[in-house]
């Protein structure tokens, strides 16, 4: 006997049903976390770090301005309840220039063609550096469910594309020290590891022949950093603390060493840097880089340890008040 299934029927809403006013109630609802997070979910980025709200650009204010976490980049968000309009992608463009921002999102109740083809060339003339997306947002309720948030995105970069035109501009491998080219190449093969195992807690940046990758940990004040040295033979994953001058924010977390000696590893080595600006947390492994059939457990060391340091420091970050 087969058993019916019961489908529920999905209706839209109308954004002013629950948003009256852009400024007031819609941008504040956006730049809560909670919000944030599934704004960054629809683009694929890590996180997004709110700024500011009503930020100043000469006598005009953006809606929203955030940071990545972990790589201090401004991103640019400019709402709309309506459908899209010449005024607001001017806007954009002058509190981009304004603000230094280099990801622009744009979010609107519905795209023009003529708005949505004009984020895509923005997109094809830029390099890797600039993102520029097209959101539509929208509500829709399930039978007699709450209204609920859906973001569609119409326009975003085409990442291929940015790094092909991007090419020309950078150090082509060939060109690159022995040095350089391994890290690259660690970088590039851990960043295919980490496809084929991901984790839940972070993403990789793009490959680079720096001795670091940033991951983003929820806060401008800190960020985790894998490191590669070839000359000593290890790989570290490091909580690294910025702008500490006074050491404010290295001493709180250093109430949590007995905890963190526990939860990540005993072998933490606390680094106040005194007279820096910055202090570091680091788990340190000793291996030899050379050996290539090994890097695969060497990948899982720096993921699994990654995760450790997000799941410790990221919530005492977030509640620490410095």
């Amino acid at each position: 006997m087969t058993t019916k299934i019961k489908l529920s029927t999905i209706t839209p809403v109308e954004l002013r049903d629950c948003w009256q006013s852009e400024s007031s109630d819609f941008t504040p609802w956006l730049a809560k976390e909670e919000n944030m997070k599934l704004l960054a979910e629809a683009i694929n980025i890590d996180e997004l770090e709110v700024i500011a709200q009503e930020e100043y650009v000469g006598p005009y204010r953006a809606d929203i301005l955030c940071k990545e976490p972990g790589t201090e980049k401004f991103v640019l968000i400019e709402n709309q309840l309506e459908k899209t309009d010449h005024t607001h992608l001017g806007q954009i463009m002058t509190y981009a220039a304004g603000l230094d921002a280099v990801t622009i999102i744009w979010i609107a109740q519905r795209f023009t063609e003529e708005h949505r083809a004009a984020i895509d060339w923005l997109n094809n003339i830029t390099d890797k550096e600039f993102n520029f997306y097209g959101i539509e947002i929208k509500l829709i309720k399930i039978d007699d469910s709450c209204a609920a948030p859906v973001f569609n995105v119409i326009a975003k970069p085409n990442d291929s594309s940015k790094s092909a035109r991007s090419a020309s501009s950078q150090k082509s491998i060939d060109d690159k020290t022995d040095t350089e080219k391994f890290r690259y190449e660690f970088w590039l093969s851990f960043i295919e590891y980490m496809n084929d195992n991901p984790s839940k807690l972070f993403r990789p940046q793009r490959a680079s022949d720096n001795h670091w990758m940033n991951i983003a940990i929820g806060t401008s004040k800190a960020g985790i950093c894998l490191l590669i040295n070839q000359r000593d033979n290890k790989i570290t994953t490091q909580l690294y603390i910025n702008n500490d001058i006074e050491k404010k924010l290295f001493d709180a977390l250093l109430v949590y060493k007995e905890k963190a000696t526990s939860e990540i590893c005993q072998n933490l080595d606390w680094r106040r840097l005194d007279g820096k600006k910055s202090s570091t947390i680091d788990l340190v492994l000793n291996c030899d880089l050379s050996d290539k059939s090994k890097h695969n457990e060497l990948f899982e060391w720096l993921k699994v340890n990654t995760e450790k340091f997000i799941m410790f420091f990221k919530p005492i970050l977030k509640n620490t008040k410095i």
